[in-house]
């Protein structure tokens, strides 16, 4: 794999990570839409995309508060916008698996965002898409 590609791919799995464990648990089917994800995006064998996910939920829970702003912005000054709405897509894919994006996670997925170097609305469009999943919402609709 080209270098360039090989750092991409295992930033954008180190960033996926980052939301999945913003509620400071990361579940099996985070895990599977990870690696699907990454076996997707890299065109990965299975046990690769696998491998990449393992390296990067480790390193992402052994030095995520160090490295998360690193990973991003390099991963921001590397990429193009069309590439950071598109790990946003799949940021709220991940942490919507259990059909419901924490405040933790929307809040993390917001940072990253900011990170990257997206405009708000952006971030709000995106966001919008997963609107069933998130339980700030869920738990206004279900005071009314």
């Amino acid at each position: 794999m080209d270098p360039k590609q090989a750092q991409y791919i295992s930033a954008f799995a180190y960033i996926l990570g980052r939301a999945a464990h913003a509620d400071q648990e990361i579940s099996k089917d985070e895990i599977k839409e990870m690696e699907r994800i990454v076996r997707e995006l890299g065109q990965l064998p299975k046990e690769q995309a696998i491998l990449v996910v393992q390296m990067a939920r480790t390193q992402n829970v052994l030095f995520g508060h160090t490295d998360n702003f690193l990973v991003a912005r390099e991963f921001g000054k590397t990429t193009t916008r069309e590439q950071k709405i598109a790990l946003l897509h799949c940021l709220f894919a991940v942490s919507s698996t259990d059909k419901n994006v924490s405040s933790l996670e929307d809040r993390e997925i917001r940072q990253i965002a900011r990170e990257l170097n997206l405009e708000h609305s952006d971030f709000i469009a995106i966001r919008s898409t997963h609107r069933e999943h998130l339980s700030v919402l869920k738990k206004y609709k279900h005071s009314e």
